[in-house]
């Protein structure tokens, strides 16, 4: 059954061309590959826009509705140049001749032909590039240049204003904003990481929707979380928002510019408001409990938005009735609900999720399903991993230590230096209080997580020996020396924020928070699954963790992949699901476990070591 969780049809929500609302763009894994579909909403007419071996992802709709640009890379590396395709179908042409193959660092189109593509590279940080004409392709002229990380925000509705979120202070962490001319000359700056203390971010929500209105609306830290506000930035005036919600508040325009589409998240739920500019009122948009990972106003004043829950599949919902996009075949089948657990860590309350087997009590053997970022969390939401997992009898809990977002700017900054080893310590205070309350055997625990959750697996592999019984670590981070050095751009300066510093600057926090010094200490079996195009987690790193693993005989398996930081192909994702099962009853002591070795239970591919 678990299967059937990542088989069945999903969908994104759809996004929209501002200037025809009836032309939208989305995402669905209808081919067994996640792939980017239009869809004229007048007609129902559906078209798969793109067809490649490892999937696309990454689309935008022209605001006339009469252009797609997708991003193309190669097998996942994410290295590559923007594309363009007529929404009725026709050969990809490059949206911006003359610039050479970048990361992407943001792309805003505006309704009078202007595009303005941002890239990132190596050689050269951060650059961005006006396009004018883009139905003309006329060439790009570079407007902007850093080596520090930084990206494209928005176009202004009439095309000549481009909000940038800049980290030229070298606090990766925390965005100033900067907005520019199409000569890229400075209009206004606004930057809360001035005095010295570096420690209020800035982003950009989106121009106001109207000819000639110079309202940009920002999203703030001043109040240690989340929220917006509203800057023009003509005047400079800037006008704060009472929207007096816990936790943290995103916001979108709604499309005539009377009111703000608010997204609340709060311990790991979300919901939506919305708020009217001229009365300051706030009313709440009904949707039921859970998450909405996605929304948007259309122009009739309906909200769109995509819901789950962790035992409900995901829906795209509209508040006008009923489900707006129902992909056909058959459907995901059902999980279990999640129970909150608030645990006492040395950082404060620490926010749990815990999911069981129907009707199950403990001891269980239970998974510590830790999640990537740093800067996400996990949410009452669908996951179809965690809920293969339960399907096999064992619990999971889910744990948002610090460094997690949705629960206040100094929750989400306190990673600062001890990096790891922070996160480590609010998962074993949650390990604690599963073994301590019955719900997780002692003997069976597992350490389980991909990305940033990968590279705390084999973090807490290597300094807690002790406690855990197998790991599980897809597309880690293992040794943070070489992470650095291959490493896409971007993530050199958010390490660099996090750590004070580069590996040569800052030796001894490096070795302290990477997984490779540790890794002579590990004692569990672990399963390591990496992808060899991967810019983020890149696979020399880890083949040197495995080298280290395998030369003192300790019990692993690698399996590598030809796609990048994970894969967006249905089978070789239920592929690797059902290698940790079956790696976890091999090795897992106890009832379930200690079976004995087995292969590759797809049967093909992958080298194991």
């Amino acid at each position: 059954m678990w299967e059937q969780r990542f088989r069945a049809p999903r969908v994104s929500l759809p996004d929209w061309a501002r200037d025809a609302p009836d032309r939208a763009l989305f995402v669905s894994n209808a081919t067994g590959t996640y792939e980017l579909y239009a869809w004229d909403r007048a007609s129902g007419e559906q078209r798969q826009v793109t067809d490649r071996p490892n999937g696309t992802t990454d689309g935008v709709l022209s605001p006339d509705g009469e252009w797609i640009w997708w991003f193309s890379d190669k097998d996942g590396d994410e290295f590559g140049i923007w594309l363009r395709q007529p929404f009725g179908g026709g050969p990809d042409v490059p949206a911006a001749p003359g610039l050479d193959p970048s990361y992407p660092a943001g792309l805003a189109i505006a309704r009078n032909g202007v595009a303005v593509v941002g890239r990132s590279t190596d050689e050269d940080g951060t650059t961005i590039h006006v396009v004018r004409d883009a139905a003309a392709c006329s060439p790009p002229v570079e407007i902007y240049r850093h080596r520090e990380s930084a990206g494209v925000g928005d176009l202004s509705h009439d095309g000549t204003l481009i909000a940038v979120e800049h980290t030229e202070h070298g606090d990766a962490m925390h965005s100033a904003l900067r907005v520019v001319g199409l000569d890229g000359d400075t209009v206004a700056e606004l930057d809360d990481t001035e005095g010295g203390s570096k420690e209020l971010g800035l982003e950009v929500l989106g121009f106001a929707p109207v000819d000639g209105d110079t309202r940009l609306l920002v999203g703030h830290q001043r109040r240690g979380r989340w929220e917006p506000m509203i800057w023009d930035v003509a005047s400079g005036a800037e006008t704060p928002l009472a929207i007096d919600l816990p936790g943290d508040v995103n916001a979108e325009w709604y499309p005539d510019g009377s009111g703000l589409l608010i997204a609340h998240s709060f311990k790991a739920r979300g919901e939506l408001w919305r708020y009217d500019l001229a009365s300051g009122g706030l009313t709440r948009i009904d949707s039921p409990p859970g998450s909405v990972s996605g929304a948007t106003a259309r122009p009739a004043g309906e909200v769109e938005y995509l819901w789950s829950s962790a035992a409900l599949p995901p829906q795209v919902r509209s508040t006008a009735g009923g489900v707006v996009l129902d992909p056909p075949g058959p459907k995901a089948p059902e999980s279990v609900p999640v129970e909150d657990v608030w645990v006492d860590g040395p950082g404060g309350a620490v926010h749990a999720l815990v999911q069981r087997p129907a009707g199950a009590s403990g001891p269980l053997p239970t998974v510590f399903e830790i999640h990537g970022g740093p800067t996400w969390h996990d949410s009452d939401s669908f996951a179809a991993g965690p809920a293969a997992w339960v399907d096999q009898g064992y619990a999971v809990v889910r744990v948002n230590y610090r460094g997690s977002t949705g629960y206040g700017r100094e929750w989400t900054d306190a990673l600062k230096h001890r990096v790891g080893l922070i996160e480590l310590e609010d998962i074993a205070a949650v390990r604690e209080w599963a073994v301590a309350s019955g719900l997780a055997d002692p003997e069976r625990l597992i350490l389980a997580g991909g990305s940033w959750g990968g590279y705390l697996t084999l973090l807490g592999l290597g300094t807690q020996p002790g406690v855990w019984a197998l790991g599980l670590a897809a597309v880690p981070v293992a040794d943070y020396v070489t992470a650095y050095h291959d490493e896409i751009e971007a993530l050199k300066s958010m390490d660099r924020t996090l750590l004070g510093g580069t590996p040569e600057e800052v030796p001894e926090r490096f070795a302290a928070s990477s997984p490779l010094t540790y890794v002579d200490a590990v004692r569990a079996p672990v399963y390591i699954s990496a992808g060899v195009n991967d810019p983020r987690c890149p696979i020399r790193q880890v083949e040197n963790y495995v080298d280290r693993l395998a030369a003192r005989g300790a019990v692993h398996e690698v399996y590598r992949y030809d796609a990048g930081h994970g894969s967006l192909v249905v089978e070789e994702r239920i592929k690797q699901v059902a290698m940790e099962i079956a790696f976890a009853a091999a090795h897992l002591p106890g009832p379930g476990g200690g079976a004995g070795r087995q292969g590759d239970p797809a049967g093909e591919g992958g080298a194991q070591e």
